[in-house]
């Protein structure tokens, strides 16, 4: 479909009579002249507001160009020759019609274009040779008939004077006929001797009236034959006659008879045609020689000549023929012979088809459909025309100008309800009998998008099981749009919103062709229960409508959670009770509860002993899981009794949990047994929260601690730091005071800095002193660090040594400085321990050490703890023994034997100093 036939079907035709314009042009002008504009026709003056179409009827629009901006009426490529458009009319128009359009509103122009005759035709005659006989006892003033001169223009472009050579016995005289064309008898003027001159060569010359005139030249030769006394002569020289036009060939018009006197030969008459008779009547009419019956030899129309003019020639068969000449004039009689012809025409480019037209179903009452056009060929009443429309009371006709009609709706139009329409248009003239024309044309009813997509369902409800992988099938909308074209062409999409705080789209997808949803993802019934999505169709139309449809995506669970147990709580799988041996039977020992994250029967658990107890002890309920004491325990205290509980869902197939419940008889029941049999309703609704939830829970709870634990460690720490190097300025300073150390059987002396490397330091592995590397004696970095620093060193213990006993993990030698009050027996040599030290393994060694006064040691001290100021400041001095000792359990290192002292010394006895 056209836009033109969308535009014009659509618009109102605001008129109750056609305007008529007309227009005068010369035939044969250039391509392209201009004969008039429209739109100055028009009653509104809207330039670039308004639009012209021609109509379809006028077919050949090579003739007449109409520009659609202004309606500009142009001479078209073949140009305009009145001749061929018209023949030998007198009056050339040639009609069409053009529909103008402003603001939407219609307006039927009838077109009525003069073609006016200009002479660019010269008269000619149908032959250039002409010969006449005539016989020389013939009276002046005979007329001898000369052949029809034709000139195709008319009016005073045609033939209006003849002429001939000048002489002395002939002469011209014009004439006209009674169908209207001009001819030209020869005169004879005065007696003709044909013993003088037996023949005369005249030239004949036809001029027409126009400027400059034009003419055309024959030669007529005159023959003059021997007297004959008589000439046949008819009883009237001119006849008409009234033929109807239906009248059958062979029907008879006249019998002519033309009397001659004479005898024999001269006396015998026979019939012909004058030279002046046009073909055409030669074709229509017959002439019999002999008898002069002039009869129709073939049909004649009315409609096309009316009217014939027939010279009729007697002629003697004397040895000068005489002869004489009759016109008869034959004139038609109308008759109702033809039918009323029917041109229903729609917009020029509205529809292809011919006999239907195009209408939008957005067309208001009154909008214009079709041009119809009657005529019928006959005159009088057999030539009026009535028209009349049947089909459907959507439509009627209205009369535009003469016998044109308009198609015109009457209602509004509904396409998706009645999209095309048959019509009936019925033309019947006045005559007696009227002859009607039937003729049927269809009226399409083009789409407009009026019509959103509709769904099959206004709610889907879908079922898709859980577990599904991505990409899945779920289910296919569909939505139904009655328009056509790109009216009718849906697209589906879907319609965002928010799922868990996560876009729908990444959910699901939906083919925007078919409207089918997948799944973008796997569902999971315990998390999403139900989809809600809405899905919407459009149509492809100008503009576009769309409706949406909700579909619910039901998940449905599958067993594929197994059951828990949630009370009492399980330690490895299993679980202690506690059961006292004065329970009487039937009594509730326990009660067993557990979930199931799936649903419906997947979620039905039944309870149930693997094995059963001994003695029938215990039964449990298969629905509630109440564990019930079915036997006597009275002699059974102590006794642990173990049995296999397990726990099975309904699902297909199922799913179970198993754990392990020990019975522990007790002489009184636990204070706890009330929250193992019976969870408090605290823990009734704990167990309704979300596992996930509390997971993330805990693990921030958990991780805020850690954080905390670590920020507070770190400043003590760090406190602590700055405190131990505040309290002893001089250290790092000056150098250290030289130290005392018992090596083999005699002291030596070392720098206070060398003495720092006994220091026994924690390895921060925790509490228990076998794993720290610097304590454990089996360890190489204890063989290292008393090989390298100490050879043969000395060993002390703690205080609990004398009470438990040696152990082979007391600590080894640590860092020490020298007693910072002078002693006054410099020479004695003192070994300096600090607080952290071991003992040999060997129990006899460890005999010959004195027990030192040191605080009890709780736990390994932390790596900052020994760089304290505490640390530094506290001194312990140990009295050796005179024999040598052995590291045990060391690599063998060769110790130098001193002699022992003659006298032992204490140091001196201050208060400062710690008597051992």
């Amino acid at each position: 479909m056209g836009p033109l036939r969308l535009l014009a079907a659509s618009c109102l035709l605001a008129m109750s009579r056609c305007k008529t314009v007309r227009y005068r042009t010369d035939e044969e002008g250039a391509p392209g002249t201009v004969i008039g504009t429209l739109a100055d026709e028009m009653p509104v003056k809207a330039p670039g507001e308004m639009s012209f179409r021609l109509m379809r009827q006028f077919s050949n629009s090579s003739l007449v160009r109409v520009r659609e901006e202004d309606g500009q009426l142009s001479i078209g490529e073949a140009g305009l020759d009145r001749e061929r458009l018209c023949g030998q009319a007198p009056q050339c128009v040639l009609a069409f019609d053009v529909v103008s359009c402003w603001r939407e509103r219609y307006r039927l122009v009838h077109v009525e274009l003069e073609v006016r005759d200009i002479n660019d035709n010269a008269p000619r005659f149908p032959r250039a040779q002409m010969t006449l006989e005539v016989s020389e006892s013939a009276a002046p003033g005979t007329r001898l008939p000369l052949e029809v001169a034709v000139d195709e223009d008319v009016g005073s472009n045609s033939i209006q004077s003849f002429q001939v050579s000048l002489n002395s016995h002939f002469g011209v005289e014009a004439q006209t006929r009674a169908d209207g064309a001009r001819c030209a008898d020869l005169v004879l003027l005065q007696e003709l001797d044909r013993e003088r001159q037996p023949s005369y060569t005249l030239e004949l010359v036809a001029k027409d009236g126009g400027s400059p005139a034009r003419s055309g030249t024959a030669t007529v030769h005159v023959r003059v034959l021997d007297a004959n006394d008589n000439s046949p002569t008819f009883a009237r020289g001119s006849v008409t006659v009234e033929l109807p036009e239906d009248a059958p060939p062979g029907s008879l018009l006249l019998d002519l008879d033309a009397d001659d006197p004479d005898e024999g030969p001269n006396g015998e008459v026979v019939y012909a045609f004058g030279s002046q008779v046009p073909p055409e009547a030669r074709r229509l009419f017959r002439l019999d020689p002999r008898s002069g019956r002039l009869t129709l030899e073939a049909a004649v129309d009315y409609e096309r000549t009316r009217t014939y003019e027939l010279d009729v020639r007697a002629q003697d068969r004397g040895a000068s023929p005489r002869a004489a000449t009759c016109t008869v004039i034959v004139r038609l009689a109308d008759v109702n012979d033809n039918a009323p012809r029917i041109s229903i025409s729609a917009l020029r480019g509205a529809g292809s088809a011919a006999g239907v037209a195009y209408v939008s179903e957005a067309a208001a009452s009154e909008s214009f459909v079709a041009l119809v056009s009657a005529s019928d060929r006959d005159s009088g009443d057999n030539g009026q025309v009535r028209c009349s429309l049947r089909g459907h009371d959507h439509f009627a006709l209205q009369r535009a100008y003469e016998d044109s009609y308009m198609i015109v709706t009457t209602a509004a139009l509904d396409r998706e309800r009645i999209p095309e329409y048959n019509l009936t248009v019925v033309a019947e003239d006045l005559g007696s009998p009227p002859f009607k024309t039937v003729r049927q044309y269809t009226v399409r009813v083009s789409d407009e998008n009026d019509n959103a997509p509709l769904f099959a369902k206004p709610l889907y409800e879908v079922a898709v099981p859980e577990n599904n992988p991505p990409g899945a099938y779920i289910t296919t909308v569909v939505a139904r749009d009655p328009d056509l074209g790109h009216n009718g062409k849906v697209t589906y999409r879907l319609l965002e919103t928010q799922v868990m705080g996560a876009p729908i789209s990444t959910y699901v997808s939906v083919d925007p062709a078919t409207g089918a949803i997948y799944a973008l993802r796997t569902f999971n019934y315990e998390i999403l229960k139900q989809l809600d999505l809405r899905i919407q169709a459009t149509d492809g139309g100008s503009p576009q409508l769309s409706s949406s449809t909700l579909v619910k995506v039901r998940m449905v669970d599958q067993n594929d959670n197994p059951p828990v147990i949630i009370h009492p709580v399980l330690t490895n799988g299993s679980v202690e009770i506690g059961v006292s041996s004065k329970t009487s039977r039937d009594s509730l020992v326990a009660q067993i509860k557990a979930r199931d994250a799936d649903d419906g029967a997947n979620a039905e658990l039944t309870f149930a002993f693997l094995e059963e107890p001994q003695q029938d002890l215990f039964t449990i309920n298969p629905s509630t899981g109440d564990i019930v004491l079915t036997g006597d325990l009275s002699e059974e205290l102590g006794q642990l009794f173990k049995v296999i509980l397990t726990v099975t869902d309904n699902g297909r197939p199922p799913l179970a949990t198993t754990a392990t419940v020990n019975f522990l008889v007790t002489a009184t029941a636990p204070s706890s047994i009330q929250e193992v049999a019976k969870p408090s309703s605290w823990e009734g609704k704990a167990l309704q929260w979300d596992i996930p939830l509390i997971v993330i829970i805990v693990l921030a709870g958990s991780c805020t601690l850690l954080l905390v634990a670590i920020i507070t460690i770190a400043t003590t720490c760090n406190r602590r730091k700055k405190e131990g190097f505040a309290a002893a300025p001089s250290f790092g300073k000056e150098p250290a005071p030289p130290v005392a150390i018992w090596k083999g059987h005699s002291f030596n002396t070392i720098s206070g800095r060398e003495a720092e490397k006994f220091s026994g330091k924690d390895s921060g592995k925790g509490d228990s002193d076998f794993n720290d590397s610097d304590s454990d004696i089996s360890g190489d970095a204890l063989k290292k660090d008393l090989i390298t620093h100490m050879q043969n060193g000395l060993w002390a213990c703690t205080a609990e040594c004398k009470i438990l006993g040696h152990s082979d993990r007391c600590w080894s030698p640590s860092c020490g400085r020298a007693n910072p009050h002078p002693s006054s027996h410099p020479s004695a040599p003192l070994s300096t321990f600090c607080k952290s030290t071991s003992l040999p393994r060997d129990p006899l060694r460890r005999d010959n050490f004195y027990q030192a006064q040191l605080p009890k040691t709780v736990g390994l001290q932390s790596v900052y703890e020994k760089v304290l100021h505490r640390d530094f400041d506290r001194t312990i001095t140990l009295l050796s023994p005179p024999r040598p000792a052995r590291l045990p359990d060391l690599q063998e290192i060769g110790v130098p034997l001193y002699p022992a002292p003659s006298t032992r010394y204490l140091g001196p006895q201050t208060d400062t100093t710690e008597k051992v």
